[in-house]
């Protein structure tokens, strides 16, 4: 469980917050096996015996004040009586992790039968479309294949299709079987037959370790439905243009119903891969793709603010009927035309899954993500609380997550992975602020209730006999983890302790709420605001402002931040956040789907990985084997001031490696697997929640534009070939006399 704070000293009251121009905040990353400083929980047992608040309902902590019968809360004051059991536990302190260490990971009881938790199954279930091409399909086989090897013992596998029909294939037999059923072609109209009906789902599940042969065979057999016979059944549209038939909501809706009848039994958690390779277009849940095409320039609409809200609540009705289902849904959209990921985000994100988009199948790197995803451990049924003291509040909340309908602050997570993060800002709660006597800190509480299934072979307890061998385990765990911050005496000491990276986290969730309900244009306000009302306020408050002859139209600011290490990276982030795909106007050719899955990555990223995903970060090299430089600015005169002939880029989903037109011929091209250059690229792909895709280009002889348009710092480059965007050093210059007009 990693938590970093923007501030590692809280302001001492709303003044001084307001008074630093620093957002106040938490970035979390809960199910991560370590802490932010690499440090695991204490396991340990008896979770639910844990001691609690009576008044604030925090969990007893090492921060807590003990005595024989009682303890005093860390977060409240309030003193508690100990129960006789909790007595003699804690006459031995050393045998208890919540005594001993602040960071605890304790197993819960598990509710129910222990019979009926022993059958909790990993289950899996790929949609695959038809309407689509023979290249889609070869990727979406070689991604099955590759998530199949990455699938545990006792693992449960369902192939379904989907086009203008729903096909079920059963691999348990001597040769894979499929039955179709057709989909109606109206919006309103539901499947004739119950997919129950038309085959049983413990034949639909098949074993992956008996059956992966014949699954494979079933993969291999998968061929687009063509368009003859795609057409004839959708029959004709909308002004008489011919409609397509990918009937994907109406397939989501009748998978999700199939499964739920085995949801608590068969399995605690299934997940649904469904890969698209275009809009919906058939019956129920069919999305209306046109408004990608109107001209809103000429209307006077803001086409960014009108693509990036869902035009139907159908999909995130249907992620709620997933959950009821107990179904987490991944979604991998594999397509370069207009597909309203605005709308179909919320099956994925609201399901607990994820949302991948790939423009196209020749350089994809679907089948890595696949087995990668699938190869990390991950929590389900999750319950996230923070606590805080009484002093301050959390204010909004931010994440992959819904809230709960009856509790304040606590969030639900259908599935959880050790890279899923979430963020909260705070307030303070009343005009008083924290105490500025040492004995009442500002304390932080997080608890991580979740469930994870435990294999067979980690059974301990499990029994040999044949009937339990391929059995799986529910284990419900308590993570907790309480923190003691100090408070900032003055604003140096305040900005001296921020953390650039978490600050950058919390600014990235605001515009993208911002730009989602009120458009990207009012996105991009709110973060040319932040920066200068906090350049403002630093220069204020470090008297820094000079002002020539008087005159208030020619002071001189200190744009660069430079008397405080800590702040002078947000104004290179912020220029790079504007210049970012998430934040430039659709005119520019951002392409809206694009957008959506920026959205959707960035506000799931820890804070270091977003980093990197925003201001990439571009390293020089004397040779394959020798690193000459850590660090560049993204600029052609780094380039050329440092001499260097290999450079290697790490943008987070891209990392390239240009070897300059003036490098030595003699230096081996692309670098050898057993350099130090590799050596850097195979350790940040294992570290990558996501594949990112290599390229080696080399200066002279390849079109090297993918490489220099991460060059954002140069007047002329701003990723796109638009030339309209100014460069680091006019974006300084810019904010400088936009303080100078905000301090007037």
């Amino acid at each position: 469980m990693a938590v970093r704070a923007t501030v590692g000293r809280f302001p001492i009251d709303s003044d001084a917050l307001e008074s630093s121009g620093v957002p106040w905040g938490v970035t979390l990353t809960p199910f991560a096996a370590r802490d932010e400083n690499g440090n695991p929980p204490l396991y340990g047992s008896d979770g639910h015996l844990l001691p609690r608040c009576e008044n604030c309902w925090a969990y007893y902590n090492t921060f807590c004040e003990q005595e024989q019968w009682a303890w005093t809360c860390s977060l409240c004051g309030t003193l508690n009586g100990l129960p006789s059991e909790a007595v003699s536990r804690y006459s031995r302190p050393q045998s208890c992790p919540e005594n001993t260490s602040s960071f605890v990971d304790l197993e819960l009881p598990m509710e129910g039968n222990e019979e009926e938790a022993m059958q909790a199954r990993p289950v899996y279930v790929a949609a695959v479309d038809l309407s689509s091409s023979e290249e889609f399909l070869e990727l979406i086989k070689s991604a099955l294949l590759a998530a199949l090897e990455a699938l545990g013992p006792g693992s449960l596998f369902g192939l379904a299709t989907f086009s203008h029909k729903i096909g079920l294939y059963d691999v348990q037999g001597p040769v894979p079987v499929v039955k179709n059923v057709f989909i109606p072609p109206d919006v309103d109209d539901t499947l004739p037959m119950e997919l129950e009906d038309v085959m049983p789902l413990l034949s639909f599940l098949a074993p992956v370790e008996t059956c992966k042969d014949r699954i494979a065979s079933a993969l291999e057999a998968l061929r687009p439905t063509n368009s003859w016979e795609r057409t004839t059944a959708a029959g004709q549209g909308l002004d008489g243009v011919l409609l397509g038939g990918r009937g994907f909501g109406i397939a989501m809706d009748a998978l999700f119903n199939y499964l739920s009848s085995e949801y608590g039994s068969t399995f605690a958690l299934a997940r649904v891969f469904a890969f698209l390779s275009g809009p919906p277009d058939f019956g129920a849940g069919q999305l209306d793709t046109r408004r990608y095409g109107e001209q809103y320039a000429s209307k006077g609409e803001d086409a960014d603010r009108a693509l990036l809200p869902e035009q139907t609540p159908f999909y995130k009705d249907l992620a709620a009927v997933a959950v009821q289902a107990g179904v987490c849904v991944d979604l991998f959209a594999v397509t370069n035309e207009y597909t309203d990921l605005a709308s179909l985000k919320f099956l994925s994100i609201e399901s607990g899954g994820s949302l991948f988009l790939y423009s196209n199948t020749d350089d994809s790197t679907l089948p890595q993500d696949m087995y990668r995803m699938l190869s990390r451990p991950y929590a389900f049924n999750c319950i996230l609380r923070l606590r805080t003291s009484s002093e301050f509040k959390t204010g909004h909340s931010y994440g992959h997550f819904f809230p709960d309908p009856q509790y304040e602050n606590v969030q639900h997570i259908i599935c959880c992975d050790s890279y899923a993060t979430y963020a909260y800002d705070f307030d303070f709660a009343n005009n008083v602020g924290f105490s500025r006597h040492t004995s009442e800190p500002p304390m932080l509480q997080i608890a991580f209730q979740y469930t994870v299934v435990v294999p067979p072979e980690e059974l301990s307890n499990s029994a040999s006999s044949s009937p339990s061998r391929n059995k799986h385990s529910l284990k419900r765990r308590l993570r907790i983890r309480t923190l003691q911050f100090g408070t900032a005496r003055n604003i140096n000491e305040l900005y001296d302790s921020v953390d650039p990276e978490a600050v950058l986290s919390i600014l990235v969730h605001k515009v993208i709420s911002a730009s989602l309900e009120q458009g990207v244009r009012e996105g991009r306000m709110l973060l040319h605001d932040w920066l200068v009302i906090l350049t403002a306020q630093y220069n204020d408050a470090c008297k820094l402002v000079q002002y020539d002859h008087g005159s208030s139209t020619a002071a001189r600011i200190d744009i660069a931040l430079s008397q405080c290490p800590q702040l002078q990276p947000l104004p290179r982030l912020v220029f790079a956040l504007l210049r970012s795909q998430l934040l430039r106007f659709h005119e520019e050719g951002v392409h809206p789907d694009y957008r959506i899955y920026l959205q959707c990555l960035f506000s799931a990223l820890e804070p270091s990985s977003l980093h990197r995903a925003i201001y990439p970060l571009l390293t020089s090299y004397a040779s394959p084997d020798k690193q000459a430089f850590p660090r560049h600015s993204l600029s052609r005169a780094a380039l050329i001031t440092s001499g260097s002939p290999i450079f290697f880029l790490d943008a987070f989903t891209t990392l390239i490696v240009f070897y300059s037109s003036t490098a030595d011929p003699s230096l081996p091209y692309p670098p050898p697997h057993d350099c130090l250059l590799r050596a850097t690229i195979n350790k940040l792909k294992q570290e990558r929640s996501i594949t990112p895709r290599l390229i080696f280009l080399k200066g002279g002889q390849d079109d090297c534009t993918s490489f220099e348009n991460y060059l954002i710092e140069e007047q002329d480059v701003d990723g796109s070939g638009f030339t309209s965007m100014m460069g680091f050093v006019s974006f300084l210059e810019e904010i400088s006399q936009s303080v100078v007009e905000y301090m007037k």
